[in-house]
């Protein structure tokens, strides 16, 4: 008895009185804990693999396309990893840019440093910002890390240095950052090119591999240099509170592919916009892409994800929430899974996907309810009468709004809207024509058929690109 009226009477002193409880802060606190710089507000980024970029495979030559890619809309460009790569156990007459041999120097294969450090200055001067691919992960067999410091790598079991495991990666080995020295390195190899190449950021190597908390030591070290812009190759929401500004919206892509397979309905992407808007910050950038360099090496190519669907795909990665991506050689229609061990240049062409993505960009960077992050507006959903076959749906702020209706479905539709958001006077962005929505007005769409219509006031001469371009339901081949 008396051990039970011991239990109590500690039971009650530990418990918080009123008063304590009172003084608890329930302030909410934003999640998202580091600045994005402001040039990313409404950036468009441009992957580009140097070694198929041209037919020299060199930063000389992807420099003279810099001009272009500006006209085509392009803020970030995301080079693939330019240091020298892996000899030992290589992959292929030239190997993979992904097994680094030195993370100082150059890959002479794309030129000297100079001529890297003549693109990022020239990228600069037409206002475009310059991030390279960084592998953190691992190295090549031959980085002078491994007999300099072999205390910095994985071990298996039986005590051999191993690539990561469960993937054919045998051209690398895994480091293992529990070691305070190899985190110092990585970093100060990071900071060393901002400082000597004014690089503007990185886009990190399957970046939930290295633990969080380097990425979270390493922002603010990059950042006592300059401001830098993070894209971590990886889906989650951890790794935007101290570290990424954005990750990859794998979940997106696995959507609009299924959809497009006839696998899914537009259900599959309900689920992922509640995910968006639930589960993840308000203030990030989640990546929308259709095609990157291991889709198209590896699996296949955009045409081939979503044949007749692709326009639409194409329009809805741009005008929805998130960043968007294009992976060199979509605005030339490239219809070929580029080989990623061996030159296999792009075969550079004038193509309608490339005027189509152009007018895009065009009019994300005019109307501000398109803009990333917490810059732009969030989705809000117009229901329909066919809603597992149509998506709708209205992104405004400050008197700008876009209305967006899209058949993923491979029948015509005939679609009635609900309620009143949709409702007011709009320019058709493909045709450039007046339209006025009224609550009950009908709107008929062609399998796969999307339309965009935008109101509001432009911020910049951009939306003056914008002219007449065609739906084509083909996807331009």
């Amino acid at each position: 008895m008396w051990k039970g009226t011991f239990l109590l009477c500690m039971a009650l002193w530990a418990a918080p009185s009123p008063a304590q409880t009172m003084t608890a802060d329930f302030t909410p606190r934003p999640y998202v804990r580091i600045t994005h710089p402001e040039w990313s507000k409404d950036a468009v980024i441009y992957q580009l693999n140097t070694r198929q970029f041209s037919p020299e495979g060199t930063f000389k030559a992807a420099e003279k396309q810099l001009p272009r890619l500006k006209a085509l809309g392009i803020d970030i460009v995301w080079l693939m990893p330019v240091q020298p790569i892996g000899v030992r156990n290589r992959k292929g007459t030239l190997g993979s840019p992904y097994s680094v041999r030195d993370y100082f120097g150059v890959n002479p294969e794309f030129g000297s440093p100079q001529d890297l450090k003549d693109f990022t200055a020239a990228a600069h001067k037409l206002g475009m910002r310059v991030i390279l691919d960084w592998v953190a992960n691992h190295t090549a067999w031959d980085n002078p890390l491994v007999t300099e410091h072999p205390e910095w790598y994985a071990r298996d079991w039986k005590g051999d240095f191993h690539p990561t495991p469960w993937w054919d990666w045998h051209d690398i080995i895994d480091l293992d950052y529990s070691h305070p020295e190899l985190r110092r390195y990585m970093a100060d190899a990071m900071r060393y090119w901002v400082e000597e190449y004014d690089i503007d950021g990185f886009r990190c190597d399957v970046a939930g591999f290295v633990p969080l908390d380097f990425w979270e030591q390493l922002r603010p070290h990059l950042e006592t240099v300059k401001p830098v812009f993070l894209l971590g190759e990886w889906e989650g929401r951890d790794l935007h509170a101290r570290s990424f500004d954005a990750t990859y919206a794998w979940s997106w892509y696995d959507a609009v592919h299924q959809i497009a397979q006839g696998k899914a309905d537009v259900n599959k992407l309900y689920v992922y916009y509640s995910w968006n808007e639930k589960y993840y910050p308000r203030n990030i950038f989640r990546m929308l892409h259709l095609s990157n360099h291991d889709l198209n090496a590896w699996e296949r190519t955009e045409f081939e994800a979503f044949g007749d669907a692709l326009p639409a795909f194409m329009a809805l990665s741009v005008i929805s929430e998130g960043i968007p991506m294009i992976y060199n050689g979509q605005e030339a229609g490239n219809t070929r899974r580029l080989a990623f061990f061996e030159k296999d240049p792009i075969q550079w062409q004038e193509h309608p996907n490339g005027e189509l993505y152009r007018k895009l960009f065009a009019l994300k960077k005019a109307n501000p309810s398109l803009w990333n992050a917490g810059w732009g507006a969030r989705m809000q959903k117009v229901p329909n009468n066919a809603e597992q076959q149509v998506l709708s749906f209205v992104r405004q702020q400050d008197g700008n709004k876009i209305f967006a209706v899209f058949n993923l479905s491979d029948k015509p539709q005939s679609i009635v809207f609900k309620e009143t958001l949709h409702s007011g006077e709009y320019t058709d962005f493909l045709s450039g024509a007046s339209v006025s929505f009224p609550m009950t007005q009908k709107l008929a769409l062609a399998p796969w058929q999307y339309r965009i219509f935008v109101s509001g006031t432009p911020q910049h001469s951009g939306m003056a690109a914008i002219s007449v371009v065609e739906n084509q339901s083909d996807g331009g081949s």
